[in-house]
């Protein structure tokens, strides 16, 4: 969702002045909120239908695989395009920051592409979410949730290929606790390996989904007070939408952002089932 296709819509959907005005308005708000819900495109694959979030998580990997592709050679030779050297930096960044300090480099080599697939597949999420007619595929709790799945597998998995699959569950509870204590902790900590995910589903989401509603909201207001009178419609029309521009370059911020603490938290979370003394 961005800027111009908002006022197509808030055009399409705001009732004409002295029509449905006052609290009636509302629906303008109803209208545009329903632009952050998951679209049917009316397509299908395989007798599934095709949502607009799919579609544009498609586009994501599209994007970053052409944008990696030119990324080994350039750094072999030493040159290429600024999106080509900006992209190699930052894996580097990436390896060197947030992975190798919180995984070590024998570990963290191994971890490495997937960690770099993770955070560049949210941040081409985020950013397309941005583009005219498209849809953030990050602000459904089903696509946060799947990829907090997947974080919470890594972990477990991991923890157990290092620790043992027994001595992994044992060590979630403190060595030395009185015994009566032991299984309340073990509970605990079981719930804190759930609970992980379920933090980086709803803040990933939550964030993102946060951002559009702000913006909507700023845009809704214009044409909400606008019904009852052109004056003021045309009197906040500057104010909205200066605050509806500083919105969209405030999102673009939280879209790095928001990719960078869900794949430092996930790094996080990973080191500490590998390594639970640490």
């Amino acid at each position: 969702m961005n800027l111009a296709s908002l006022l197509v819509a808030l055009q399409e959907h705001a009732a004409p002045a002295g029509e449905g005005g006052g609290h009636g308005g509302a629906e303008v708000f109803n209208q545009l909120f329903a632009h952050v819900v998951p679209q049917n495109t009316g397509m299908s694959l395989f007798g599934l239908p095709i949502y607009n979030i799919q579609i544009v998580q498609a586009v994501a990997i599209v994007l970053i695989f052409a944008l990696f592709l030119r990324v080994p050679a350039a750094i072999r030779s030493g040159s290429g395009s600024a999106l080509t050297r900006t992209a190699a930096g930052t894996v580097s960044w990436l390896r060197d920051t947030v992975v190798y300090p919180n995984l070590g480099a024998d570990a963290g080599r191994k971890f490495l592409p997937y960690f770099c697939s993770l955070f560049f597949f949210i941040l081409f999420m985020n950013l397309l979410g941005l583009v005219p007619k498209s849809s953030t595929p990050t602000a459904n709790v089903w696509v946060t949730a799947s990829l907090a799945c997947v974080s919470l597998a890594m972990m477990l998995i991991s923890g157990m290929i290092v620790q043992g699959p027994i001595k992994f569950w044992l060590n979630l509870v403190p060595h030395g606790v009185p015994a009566w204590l032991a299984p309340l902790l073990f509970v605990l900590e079981v719930m804190g390996l759930v609970i992980k995910p379920f933090a980086l589903t709803m803040r990933l989401m939550g964030n993102m989904t946060g951002g559009h509603l702000a913006l909507l909201s700023f845009l809704g207001l214009l044409f909400y007070f606008g019904q009852d009178s052109t004056a003021i419609g045309l009197g906040l029309s500057l104010p909205v939408v200066g605050l509806s521009v500083f919105m969209m370059l405030i999102e673009g911020f939280v879209a790095l952002l928001q990719a960078y603490v869900f794949t430092i938290l996930t790094v996080i979370f990973v080191g500490m089932c590998m390594h639970p003394h640490h």
